[in-house]
């Protein structure tokens, strides 16, 4: 940014400081749980979740000052990950193995980590998601190199990064995001398959559901690139997100997991999803990973 348009952003009663300094959003209790179920068909678990926190911590060594007057407060983000290996294709399991792996490694090498929530425009998200997403599609061309019997495998990613109360969801395929609030249930993720596309054109869903298992985006190794969809949330209290692979959202209706998010245990709302898909036939791996955002 010029010296100019510094001045002018003073002028307008806007300083650096205001754009530098995120406000306090301290106040939010966070509870995640997360299950995996081969299903009631499939031979393996090809799907594969993590879940992890990352801690910013401002520890006083030396001061003179008076203990009790110090009042830093660690902070907190959490990464949630749901990746589905697609069964039509080799190696599915090793392909939702190797998407989580490299995504953990490569937020393990960032320069920075994004730990408080300012202003991101969502240039700046499409540039840290897309960096993370080249990284990735390296790591599956590297393999399939080095054996090429990998080179179709192929699977779905669909993640949130979680600073509460805001959270970043980037997602190809068609696993999904949903947010469950006050009683209702939004999708937040779009489906990257043939189906949704034709719909999307103008066909009328039943028509279209034939197709709903046609991948038109994943993680691969045939493509140069792949683009991520990127979506921003501002969660409230007592908001509930799911990530969750097609196991679930095949075999449950929308309406029966709103009714069973509604659960009053985190840990029993997340055994109700998986055994309702096993129960409405359990015809693929389900995997459920479920967040609450409560406030102190």
């Amino acid at each position: 940014m010029s010296d100019a348009e510094d001045e002018t952003k003073e002028q307008r009663g806007v300083s650096y400081a205001d754009n530098f300094f995120a406000k306090d959003e301290s106040g939010f209790n966070v509870e995640i749980v997360a299950a995996t179920h081969i299903g009631r068909v499939r031979r393996r678990n090809e799907d594969h979740y993590a879940v992890i926190r990352r801690t910013r911590r401002c520890e006083v060594l030396l001061s003179n000052l008076q203990e009790d007057s110090l009042n830093l407060s660690d902070g907190h983000a959490y990464g949630l990950l749901v990746a589905d290996g697609v069964g039509g294709a080799k190696h599915g399991d090793f392909a939702s193995h190797l998407v989580l792996e490299a995504t953990l490694h490569a937020a393990d090498l960032a320069s920075s980590w994004v730990m408080k929530f300012k202003d991101f425009s969502a240039q700046e998200m499409r540039q840290r998601v897309d960096a993370y997403v080249s990284r990735i599609q390296d790591e599956f061309h590297r393999h399939a190199k080095l054996d090429p019997d990998k080179s179709q495998m192929s699977t779905t990613l669909t993640g949130a990064y979680l600073l509460p109360p805001h959270a970043i969801i980037s997602h190809v395929g068609d696993s999904r995001a949903y947010i469950g609030r006050r009683g209702k249930l939004m999708q937040v993720t779009r489906d990257h398959t043939l189906a949704q596309s034709l719909v999307d054109r103008g066909t009328a869903p039943e028509d279209a559901k034939a197709f709903g298992n046609v991948l038109v985006n994943s993680v691969d190794a045939v493509r140069d690139h792949i683009k991520a969809d990127v979506v921003h949330l501002e969660m409230k209290g007592n908001d509930r997100l799911l990530l969750c692979s097609d196991g679930l959202s095949d075999m449950v209706p929308e309406a029966q997991i709103c009714s069973l998010l509604e659960a009053e245990g985190l840990k029993e709302c997340c055994d109700g999803l998986v055994n309702a898909a096993l129960e409405n036939g359990g015809r693929d791996n389900i995997t459920v990973v479920l967040c609450e955002l409560t406030q102190e």
